[in-house]
């Protein structure tokens, strides 16, 4: 093959492994996952729509977050069973380019909504008596918005600076997906200008997000430590808890893959944990705002016993 990401048709992705068997375990198992992620965000986003009681600042976010792990994961999942189930392991150019740029802005867009979320949950407890004034539609619409536009104009970024690598190691991604490592470690012209970049976009898609959260939740400890009643600030902080997991699991997974430089890059441990940010966290988070969620369950009851009248 020639030098330079020109003469790239395709790339092969060689996924988790080679013996039959385990691909067909492989298969059913991220099968199973996909169609859990599916059925619980679009289950999240329909008791939202419909439920009067759900149409809230905080249930806006939570919609938007399902809405968009539904495509997140469907970005990767199905080439995913498709290379598990085929011969075929090869992904186009233009394929592993447009994998790659849908997969990073709704990446950044969710780092950017986690934020988002934060800033709402500060407001719900440090202004209660001004929370539907502050956080208005308007806003809320606003703020949902800013997360996709910053997420792919970054992506944009990422995209176009990846993709004009030349790709002079051969053409095989020792991953399930076309990412920044394995895509890194076929390149043969990475210099400090590319990392640089990726510092850039790691501090302004993850860093600053970050600390925006991590303010937000320190205003919203020191409201909850104004409250008199224990069981005041109990029931305060449970509205926190469900968006501190998710933070602490998504931005975590996140921080690891990105932040190191690219010459301590592991593809094989790598890609455990680029597993759980890009095929089961999108599953996991309708349990973590729904499970512990007393609105949620009484609209999804509610959802149950319309659909048995019906019936």
């Amino acid at each position: 093959m020639e030098r330079g990401n020109h003469t790239v048709r395709e790339f092969i992705l060689l996924g988790f492994t080679t013996d039959p068997v385990m691909q067909l375990v492989l298969f059913v198992l991220f099968l199973g996952v996909h169609c859990a992620t599916l059925l619980g965000n679009t289950t999240l986003i329909v008791l939202i729509c419909n439920d009067s009681r759900l149409h809230t600042p905080m249930y806006f976010f939570i919609g938007n977050l399902s809405f968009l792990d539904l495509f997140y994961s469907s970005v990767y999942t199905p080439k995913i069973l498709l290379t598990c189930i085929s011969e075929d392991k090869s992904i186009s150019f233009a394929g592993c380019l447009s994998q790659f740029f849908f997969s990073a802005g709704l990446a950044y867009s969710e780092c950017y909504l986690l934020a988002s979320m934060a800033y709402d949950r500060y407001v719900a407890i440090s202004k209660p008596l001004l929370y539907a004034q502050v956080m208005s539609r308007r806003l809320c619409i606003c703020l949902v918005l800013y997360s996709y536009t910053g997420g792919f104009v970054n992506a944009i970024i990422l995209t176009s600076n990846t993709f004009t690598l030349d790709f002079c190691a051969g053409n095989v991604i020792d991953d399930f997906f076309c990412d920044v490592p394995p895509l890194v470690k076929l390149a043969c012209n990475v210099n400090d200008s590319y990392q640089y970049v990726l510092y850039f976009l790691l501090a302004s898609n993850v860093i600053t997000p970050t600390l925006l959260i991590l303010a937000s939740y320190s205003f919203i400890i020191a409201a909850i430590l104004k409250i008199r009643s224990a069981q005041g600030r109990l029931k305060a902080f449970s509205t926190c808890s469900s968006h501190i997991i998710s933070v602490t699991l998504y931005y975590g997974s996140i921080l690891y893959i990105y932040s190191r430089p690219s010459s301590s890059y592991s593809l094989s441990r790598d890609k455990m944990v680029s597993t759980f940010y890009t095929v089961l966290f999108p599953m996991l988070n309708p349990m973590i705002y729904s499970l512990r969620n007393k609105d949620v369950k009484a609209a999804l009851r509610k959802l149950f016993k319309l659909a048995q009248t019906e019936v």
